[in-house]
Order: structure tokens, then sequence, then C-alpha cells
């Protein structure tokens, strides 16, 4: 509990801020691509009532704030759904298609629910940590932004749904050129990415008791398996979700990790190389994947596959 409750406190303290100001958000949504569960047709912003502002919540199924904040996000659906457009945004993280199920049948969701299966809306958006809500004005220019389901975001929504005119809020998106220098270290040459996050190991124990487990094996197994490939480019990266420097430097310090760490900056290379599901290894040469390790229970085959 006391864990959770510093994510929780982390977030809103020193995370919760925009991203680095290039462009509007506005200008990008329209090229995001999405899929619309269950059937996973596309789905783009576009596909929305031009006329109306829009909710976007983002979520995930194993994110206890996220569950604890479905019955006020139903409820504002059915008050303001008329004049507002409502969208379920699931960020496609350690996820599966039963478990968003049940989500939506546990709490009635009536608005269409649809993954972020690249994690590209979430860069856009500058996501650091779930539940998230964004109101976009008819615009699509965002006017609100918050981690929270309370009387503040109730007010915006009183305000879009009367057509009252925002003022933008400041949050903006990294530009192409950003994200390509985030990514340039790994352009060339041969690394070894290990992708996890510094949460899976008990954020999950409840809700995903299986994955949790799976990162703690995995995690304290890193140091021995890296010693079997001492020469090759080893990079650790940590997603950004509810992440600073000092819990990075516990999560080090926790499985004495002696390959070098860094923290996804927007999540731009969990974006980048599709990491849907940690924890993952990458081979990486001149920036293109050749191999993807998801089972580590077998160190010896892990090696052939990467020599």
């Amino acid at each position: 509990m006391l864990k959770y409750i510093a994510l929780l406190l982390l977030c809103l303290s020193t995370l919760c801020r925009p991203a680095l100001a290039q462009q509007p958000v506005g200008k990008v949504l329209d090229q995001l691509q999405l899929q619309r569960f269950p059937a996973l047709q596309p789905f783009t912003v576009k596909d929305l009532d031009p006329a109306k502002p829009t909710y976007l919540k983002l979520w995930a199924s194993w994110c206890k704030p996220c569950l604890e904040q479905m019955p006020h996000f139903q409820q504002l659906q059915q008050t303001y759904g008329d004049k507002i457009n409502f969208v379920a945004v699931n960020i496609n993280i350690n996820e599966n298609r039963q478990d968003i199920r049940q989500v939506i049948q546990r709490f009635g969701l009536t608005m269409p629910v649809v993954l972020d299966q690249q994690g590209q809306l979430g860069v856009a958006l500058g996501l650091v940590g779930t539940p998230y809500s964004v109101l976009l004005d008819p615009q699509q220019q965002m006017v609100f932004s918050s981690h929270e389901s309370d009387a503040a975001l109730d007010g915006f929504l009183q305000r879009l749904a009367q057509g009252q005119t925002l003022a933008p809020a400041a949050a903006t998106v990294l530009s192409s050129a950003q994200q390509q220098q985030l990514l340039a270290p790994f352009a060339q040459g041969e690394h070894l990415l290990f992708f996890t996050a510094t949460w899976c190991d008990w954020y999950l124990a409840d809700s995903r008791p299986a994955m949790a487990a799976q990162c703690k094996s995995v995690q304290s197994g890193l140091n021995a398996l890296t010693a079997l490939l001492p020469d090759q480019h080893w990079v650790g990266v940590v997603n950004h979700l509810w992440t600073d420097e000092k819990a990075l430097a516990d999560f080090r310090t926790l499985y004495q990790l002696k390959i070098p760490l860094q923290i996804d900056s927007y999540g731009v290379m969990f974006q980048h190389f599709n990491v849907r599901n940690i924890p993952l290894l990458l081979k990486i040469k001149d920036g293109k994947i050749v191999a993807e390790i998801r089972d580590f229970s077998d160190p010896a085959a892990v090696i052939r596959q990467l020599k």
C-alpha cells in the first residue's frame, strides 16, 4: 500500500507536467490510428463528431485507480454524451482482450473503447501515468488534463458541454526531430535493449500476479544473462510511466543491476519498437529488430537466439 501511495504522489508531484513544447497536440491527433475494441477496426479522432468537444480517458485494466474512476467516467458519459465525444483509450501495455472485456462489462461502459496499439497516442499526449483524462475542444486543442476524476474535471466538462470557449492548455508533444534525437544512439551498430518497468514486479502483484512474477524472475536473473554476453552493448530501457530518477535508482539497487539503465523519455522507445509487453529483450542492428526474446526460462536458448 505504501508503494502504491508513493506512486500516486510521484505522478502528481513530479511527473504530471506537459511534454517539451514543439507543436500543438491537435495537429497530430488526426494522423494517429487506433483500433476500436473488440473487432479492432481502424479508428482515428477524425471518426468522432467534429462539432463536439472530446474526452479521452487513457487507462489499463490492471490500473487500480483507473478502475476506481470508471463509475464516474460512465456517469459523465450518461450526462454529457449527447454534447461531448467520450472515448476510453486502453494503453495496451501488458493487456489481454478478456481483461478489457471484463472491465467494459463490469462498469457497463457505453462509450467507444479503443486500443492505443503502438502507444502513439500516449506519446502525443505526454502520458506519464494512468488514469489520464484529456479534454479537447472542437478544434482538437487540449484545454484540460488530469489524473484525477474530480470537481475540476466536472467543471471543465460542464463548460465544454455549454459551448464555452476555453483557453488551450500548455501541454504539447515532442517534435519528430526530438523523437529521432532520442532514438539516434540506437540507429547504428548492434544493441541489446532490455525493456521493463520499475513497477511491474509489485504494482501488478494483485491484478496480474503471473506478470509480476515474470518481471521479478527475469530482473533477478538479468545479471547472469548479461554475463553470458559480456561484449554486447546492453541497455536497460525502463518504462516512463510513474517513474523518475529516484524510482530508477531504487530499482537498480533492488536488483543490483550492472547494465546501464535509462528511463524511456515520453515513451518514445516503447512506441518506436512497438513494445507492448514486458519484460522484453530486443536485439537491434542498425535501428532494426533482428531478434526478440519473450521467454527467458532457458538462458542457453536465449543466447542462441542472440548470437
